[in-house]
């Protein structure tokens, strides 16, 4: 498969926030627990309680911001059970999750871990079975530097400094599991309850509870509450947390090539999600003074045999870092319009970076699409087009349906172009010719992430089995080419002159 991809240094989109890489942990299977926290006095090798191995690993990707407790968890989450002495703390049930919660992690463990990782805490706060006090209090504990009885506490509990807690959420899915509410009575309590959210140490980011997917009536009925239009200045609201998983074609392992063309083009839906809520939102915010976000995404298959069905637990293989990098494309292509998003989830739950099992851990092809793609962020994303010819394939109802055969973006950051390409075909390799406009190019190295089979994983007895490697870049003036194999991703970092 010939295909032709166009770089446009001269015609930028936008910058990539860094946030678009970001990730998100919750109370639920084994992220928490095992996944990141095995306690003091486990024989796993930790620091304070939270495993060196995911620590190190999660350091080497760069994480920008990190998402917790939730997800469903936080609309039933009490902060005030998980700070003091770990041996007082209550023990909960957890309801979504099929599970009791110990509290052994809570706000100081989850700081200490994101500082760990050089990642901004995200706090999710709950509005579905609390009230304003509790997230006020929660928003003085962190990062009030004065002397109150809170920052007492939060100093008898081992940080007598503030944690300066930027970015904060208003509630999770509160259109089913965060109380069921109606777009514009959700609306009241956002503003109920961020009216109480002060800046104290740090000033806030604040997170409405979006829409799921396309579909752009619980946007409009939010902001129709929110606002008169044309839009005001809203106080208190910066970004709003629209949804989006892709589901699955299959099972995580065992899918036909229809099915791996079927989940691939499910996740390229996301597109259309961020098109469809972002002109959903301008029409009452022309100007974007709301950020978009996309705090929780990817795959989500059927639960693995052997395993409980409600701790989400699946393996990942390359079709799965194939979704993460047309996602990421996405993203980068819109940099315009979104602000942040946290893939779902970090360890051990849906489409995650890294797998555990007691001692041994593994990073998943997943991983090294986050690995690869470390140049975009903050770049200035930069117009691409990619002239390939489309697959064909059958969709779940046995229609025909088409995706892209190759797809990518491009970013410029201190004079070094990154280009990402996805080759979605699951049988045949591309030769690719790059051609860059409105620049001129030094060097270029590119890197893959490619399998034998399509259905390749890593696994605790093969961690390598997926891994990216180097591939030969041939340089004809300003035009770059290089051939990647069927069903890859294909990183291509270029010095401009």
């Amino acid at each position: 498969m010939s295909v032709k991809v166009v770089v446009c240094l001269d015609e930028p989109i936008g910058t990539i926030h860094p946030n678009i890489y970001g990730h998100f942990t919750e109370h639920l299977g084994s992220c928490i627990y095992e996944g990141i926290w095995v306690g003091e006095d486990s024989k796993i090798a930790n620091t304070m309680g939270i495993r060196n191995d995911v620590v190190a690993a999660l350091k080497r990707i760069n994480p920008p911001i990190l998402r917790w407790p939730g997800g469903n968890f936080a609309d039933d989450y009490h902060w005030q059970d998980g700070v003091g002495p770990r041996a007082a703390r209550p023990r909960r049930v957890n309801m979504w999750w099929d599970s009791e919660e110990p509290n052994q992690f809570g706000t100081h463990e989850f700081v200490h871990f994101c500082r760990m990782i050089g990642a901004e805490p995200y706090l999710c706060g709950n509005v579905g079975s609390s009230y304003p006090r509790e997230l006020r209090d929660w928003v003085e504990y962190c990062n009030y530097g004065g002397d109150t009885t809170l920052a007492r506490q939060r100093a008898a509990n081992g940080a007598p400094e503030p944690f300066k807690v930027r970015y904060w959420g208003v509630g999770n899915e509160n259109w089913a599991a965060g109380g069921s509410f109606e777009p514009e009575d959700y609306a009241i309590e956002y503003k109920r309850f961020a009216t109480y959210m002060r800046d104290y140490s740090a000033p806030l980011y604040l997170v409405a509870c979006g829409a799921y997917g396309e579909e752009p009536s619980w946007t409009q009925g939010f902001f129709s509450k929110m606002v008169k239009t044309p839009f005001r200045d809203v106080p208190r609201l910066h970004g709003f947390g629209v949804h989006y998983y892709c589901g699955t074609a299959g099972t995580a392992t065992e899918y036909s090539e229809q099915q791996w063309y079927q989940l691939l083009a499910a996740g390229l839906r996301v597109e259309n999600v961020v098109n469809m809520q972002r002109a959903a939102m301008d029409s009452y915010d022309p100007l974007r003074k709301v950020g978009l976000v996309i705090d929780e995404w990817g795959t989500w298959h059927p639960p693995i045999e052997g395993r409980n069905r409600a701790h989400l637990w699946q393996q990942n293989t390359m079709r799965d870092a194939l979704v993460a990098a047309l996602t990421l494309d996405v993203f980068n292509r819109h940099a315009d319009k979104v602000v942040m998003a946290n893939i779902a989830q970090t360890v051990n739950v849906l489409q995650a970076l890294i797998l555990t099992d007691g001692p041994k851990m593994v990073t998943t092809p997943t991983y090294h699409v986050y690995d690869l793609y470390q140049g975009h962020q903050g770049g200035r994303a930069v117009r691409s087009f990619c002239d390939a010819p489309a697959i064909t394939f059958l969709d779940k109802q046995d229609k025909s349906a088409s995706l892209p055969g190759v797809a990518g973006s491009a970013s410029v950051k201190n004079n070094m172009l990154t280009i990402s390409l996805v080759n979605t075909s699951a049988a045949e390799e591309s030769d690719l010719a790059i051609q860059l406009r409105g620049g001129t190019c030094s060097a270029a190295a590119a890197r893959i992430l490619a399998a034998a089979d399509i259905h390749t994983i890593n696994s605790f007895e093969r961690p390598d089995a997926v891994t990216p490697r180097a591939i030969q870049v041939h340089l004809d003036g300003n035009e770059l080419h290089l051939q990647v194999p069927a069903a890859s991703v294909a990183v291509i970092r270029v010095k401009l002159v």
